[in-house]
């Protein structure tokens, strides 16, 4: 399973590269906000500062929401950088424009997907990931890890080369049931990834065995 990091903070970011297990980046409008940056050119440049830190994969998302805009959009961000995959929306505009980039070599992540149905449409356009939201779904009383499940269940039946990134996924256990139930790809923040770090029993065995060697070599 690939690991992203949730973010637009260039620090975690790199904190995340240096344990040597992060495999990509996503981000949103509302990420890069959360990080004062803020204009077009800001923002391209900052999609660029992103890539320069990772090896490969960072979602970039269109703004637009009409198929011309949506396409010249994706275009633009593709061409910052070759490790930008260009983020748009499950709308009937986003099926075409996944379409339309995907026919020209260029990756693309079907964001706010919601249902299976959503899934099937973006794998059928040819969307290199698909992120249904995990966390959102459970907000509003339904089971997130389900909708995991049903797609995982359904792509295994088709040849669909279209990998499930979980997204909305915000807690160390959120992740592990991702992994039991096979998603390809979790994206979360910094906390999620260094929460699998932590286990009472590691934390005292450590201690003991300093302990230990404290007292032979006294």
């Amino acid at each position: 399973m690939k690991f992203f990091i949730d973010t637009a903070n260039l620090d975690q970011i790199k904190e995340a590269y240096d344990l040597g297990v992060l495999d990509g980046v996503t981000t949103n409008p509302s990420l890069m906000a959360k990080e004062g940056i803020t204009g077009e050119e800001n923002i391209r440049a900052h999609y660029k500062a992103i890539c320069d830190i990772v090896d490969d994969k960072v979602s970039a998302e269109v703004i637009a929401t009409e198929y011309d805009a949506m396409l010249k959009e994706g275009l633009e961000l593709a061409a910052i950088d070759p490790k930008i995959v260009v983020k748009v929306p499950m709308i009937k505009d986003g099926v075409k424009t996944i379409k339309a980039l995907s026919d020209k070599g260029i990756r693309t992540n079907c964001t706010l997907i919601f249902s299976p149905g959503q899934a099937i449409l973006a794998a059928k356009a040819g969307a290199t990931y698909i992120s249904p939201f995990i966390g959102r779904l459970d907000d509003i009383g339904f089971d997130g890890m389900e909708l995991i499940e049903q797609i995982v269940d359904i792509y295994d039946n088709y040849d669909f080369g279209t990998e499930i990134l979980a997204a909305s996924v915000r807690n160390p256990l959120h992740l592990i049931k991702c992994a039991e139930v096979g998603a390809d790809v979790v994206t979360c923040p910094l906390s999620a990834i260094m929460g699998l770090l932590n286990h009472p029993l590691t934390d005292k065995g450590l201690a003991q065995f300093l302990a230990d060697y404290a007292k032979g070599n006294k």
